[in-house]
């Protein structure tokens, strides 16, 4: 089963944005850009407990924590259901179309049969940083049972801490002027 500190399997599936485009998304090519993805897995658009999940996700406000975070919602339904979903609610992350569970399968977060629906995503939370490694991740077998965003918060937070405070920095020893040239007195 996929956990904290696995290598996040790659994908890339077709999503509806926010400013109404059809496009690719790819989990590699994005977090090779230095972000930090969060991925949002739920059965399907416009259910009762997926509506309130995916609002109270675009009212979060601690998702703006910084530049290089970027948060996707995922479930089976197609691009044109998330476009409905997306409109009605103004979500302003993107809904990716994991038709036939393919993403949620990999990682270990899908039903093979719900309410008499085959292979639909559970409702499940990844955080994957820039080199593919999942930092958090919360699932559930209970479709009607919604993530508590509190501890990917801290997670986030915590993930860009400790990535800045290993990220290499010029140093006296290692740089005395750090690129700048001094002015002669």
């Amino acid at each position: 089963m996929r956990g904290e500190g696995d290598t996040a399997p790659d994908f890339t599936l077709m999503g509806y944005d926010p400013e109404g485009v059809v496009s690719e998304y790819s989990l590699s090519e994005t977090t090779s850009a230095g972000r930090y993805v969060i991925l949002f897995f739920y059965p399907a658009d416009f259910s009762p407990v997926c509506t309130p999940q995916l609002c109270s996700i675009r009212d979060a406000e601690f998702f703006a924590v910084a530049d290089d975070v970027v948060a996707w919602g995922l479930s089976a339904d197609t691009t044109y259901a998330h476009e409905a979903f997306a409109r009605k609610h103004g979500f302003d992350f993107p809904l990716l179309a994991d038709t036939g569970a393919t993403v949620s399968s990999r990682y270990d977060a899908h039903y093979d049969v719900w309410e008499g629906q085959r292979n639909l995503p559970k409702r499940a939370v990844f955080l994957v940083d820039p080199q593919m490694e999942i930092r958090y991740v919360w699932r559930t077998d209970d479709a009607y049972e919604r993530p508590d965003l509190w501890p990917l918060k801290e997670a986030v937070e915590t993930s860009i801490e400790a990535d800045e405070i290993d990220a290499p920095r010029a140093t006296l020893e290692t740089e005395p002027n750090f690129g700048l040239l001094r002015s002669e007195e």
